[in-house]
């Protein structure tokens, strides 16, 4: 027949750990998808970011101002499916008799098919999201105003030092201060005056022109940028180079 590769041992079947070679590679993007998904739905929920919500989308039928996330609850419902069907072609190639029995074929004919279908709704709506997504770029500035502060602390006690603080008293300092800090978001419903407290205690011997340049968050993401910039160049662009496809408009109803 021309076949590059064959089983070498097989009897009327191939083994079904091959099907649960193939739909352990699914449940892997199902795995990946339902995390994407998850981390959607609690950036929106922090108002950072949206997926994409159509002018005649209804979000909630009691509740007329909400913005449930639909596509983001759909792929992670669908990989959850997904995933579950390991286990069963799993249970499959663990109980193949000496040959084969019904129950062989009968499971393959409804997990194999259903898990491709499955992934490719999830890849259709993933490709949606991605291509409406709304981001807020305030929003997200006002969230890490509101916690750099807390995250800075040690860069602060650095600081301090570096002009003749001592550590130990420093540090006890300013963890009493975060402390009433934090006590005045979480309990009062207020601002977040850590830098305040700071520059008002002598102790610390800043200014809150120098504290607000510690707490710079620019300071504190690392390397995330270049590594952003490096995984795509040397991993993502090269399979999109050996994997064009051409663009399919598909409607998503919602």
């Amino acid at each position: 027949m021309g076949f590059d590769k064959k089983y070498i041992v097989t009897g009327q079947t191939y083994s079904r750990k091959v099907d649960y070679k193939v739909l352990s590679l699914l449940s892997a993007i199902a795995q990946s998808a339902h995390k994407t998904t998850n981390d959607i739905r609690l950036l929106q929920s922090l108002k950072e970011i949206e997926e994409p919500f159509e002018k005649s989308q209804i979000g909630s039928s009691a509740m007329a101002y909400k913005r449930n996330p639909m596509r983001s609850e759909r792929v992670a419902s669908l990989s959850k499916f997904v995933m579950s069907l390991t286990t069963s072609v799993a249970m499959t190639a663990s109980t193949q008799w000496f040959e084969r029995t019904l129950d062989d074929s009968a499971n393959k004919r409804l997990s194999v098919p259903e898990a491709f279908l499955a992934i490719d709704a999830i890849l259709i709506i993933l490709n949606n999201i991605f291509d409406g997504m709304v981001v807020y770029p305030k929003q997200i500035e006002k969230r890490l105003q509101s916690e750099i502060p807390f995250m800075a602390t040690e860069n602060i006690i650095m600081n301090a030092v570096k002009k003749g603080g001592d550590r130990q008293e420093l540090h006890e300092k300013i963890r009493e201060l975060s402390m009433i800090a934090g006590k005045n978001v979480k309990v009062e419903g207020l601002e977040n005056n850590l830098l305040d407290l700071i520059a008002e205690n002598p102790s610390s011997n800043l200014s809150m022109d120098e504290l607000k340049e510690m707490t710079d968050p620019k300071l504190y993401i690392g390397r995330a940028p270049s590594q952003v910039v490096e995984f795509i160049k040397d991993i993502v662009d090269p399979i999109l180079a050996k994997n064009v496809v051409e663009d399919v408009d598909i409607e998503l109803k919602v």
